[in-house]
């Protein structure tokens, strides 16, 4: 009977150190969903924004984008910030863009502690 008590409270406590380390649905990396402008896309006229939608939340202190024109000069107001009513959106202010290319480099620290990062591009055209 005690052998069998010590067995099971073993069995119990290998389980939780089993479900604790597992992670829940909330604590996941956060990949972008989309953006905006998309990746790739060609726009006309000067976007005043980029946003990128994430599928999980990031952490706003750690959490960056910037976006830089042919010539590699930052074009953003330097401002990328969460949104305040969406903690999976990640903004940057543009100054107005001349038609050409651009880059965006961001990167974000998921609220698992883990960083993700990418880029993409987009093309301002001619109004």
């Amino acid at each position: 009977m005690k052998r069998l008590a010590l067995i099971g409270a073993g069995l119990a406590v290998f389980l939780m150190f089993l479900q604790a380390g597992s992670p829940s649905p909330v604590e996941s990396h956060a990949f972008p969903v989309r953006s905006d402008p998309r990746v790739g896309w060609k726009v006309t006229g000067s976007p005043a924004k980029v946003t990128i939608w994430f599928d999980s939340e990031i952490e706003p202190a750690f959490s960056t984008i910037a976006v830089y024109n042919a010539a590699k000069q930052r074009v953003d107001k330097n401002n990328s910030h969460v949104s305040p009513s969406d903690p999976t959106v990640l903004v940057v202010d543009l100054v107005p863009l001349a038609p050409g290319n651009y880059g965006v480099q961001w990167k974000v620290l998921a609220m698992d502690t883990h960083v993700t990062e990418g880029n993409f591009s987009f093309t301002v055209a001619v109004p």
